[in-house]
C-alpha cells in the first residue's frame, strides 16, 4: 500500500510542477512578459488567455491536492490492496486528464468545452483531446468519490 501511496504523490508532484509552469504562463500573460532584470520587462505575447492560465495554474494545483489527500486516506478508510489500486488509477488519472484539459483549453478557440464550434469560439484538434479524457475522467472521479464515502461509512472498513 505504501508503494501505491508514494506512486500517487509522485504523480501528483508531477501535475504540480505543470501548475507552477502555469503559474509563469500566468505570470507573462499578465505582464506581456517576463521582468529578468528589475524594472525592465522583456516583452513577449503567450498563447492563450490570462483566464484560462489562471485555471491552468490553480486547476492543477487542486488537482494536485486532491491526489495526495487521496493518496493519504486510503490505509485510514481501510481499501483492500486492489481497492486502493482502482481508487489510485481514478484519482490520478483525473489529475492527469484535467491536467490535459486545462493545456489544451489554453490553445482551443473554444475553450476545450465541447467538441464542436461553440460561443466562445471554434472547436480545433486541442478542444477533442483535451475535452474527451475530461469527460470520461469527470465520471470516473465521481464514482470514485462515492466509493470513498461509502468506504468511509462503511462498518467494515
Amino acid at each position: 500500500m505504501v508503494q501505491l501511496q508514494r506512486r500517487m504523490i509522485g504523480h501528483a508532484a508531477l501535475v504540480m510542477l505543470i501548475a507552477f509552469v502555469a503559474g509563469g504562463g500566468l505570470l507573462a500573460s499578465l505582464l506581456g512578459g517576463l521582468e529578468l532584470v528589475p524594472g525592465s520587462v522583456l516583452e513577449f505575447e503567450v498563447f492563450g488567455n490570462t483566464d484560462a492560465w489562471v485555471r491552468a495554474h490553480l486547476g492543477g494545483m487542486l488537482n494536485a491536492i486532491m491526489v495526495i489527500v487521496v493518496a493519504l486516506l486510503i490505509p485510514v478508510v481501510g481499501f483492500t490492496e486492489g481497492g486502493a489500486r482502482r481508487l489510485g488509477f481514478m484519482v490520478a488519472g483525473t489529475a492527469w486528464a484535467n491536467t490535459l484539459f486545462y493545456w489544451a483549453a489554453l490553445i482551443a478557440p473554444n475553450r476545450a468545452l465541447t467538441f464542436g464550434d461553440n460561443r466562445f469560439g471554434e472547436s480545433n484538434w486541442a478542444a477533442v483531446v483535451g475535452l474527451a479524457p475530461a469527460l470520461v475522467f469527470t465520471i470516473v472521479i465521481i464514482v470514485a468519490f462515492a466509493i470513498i464515502a461509502s468506504q468511509a461509512f462503511s462498518r467494515r472498513a
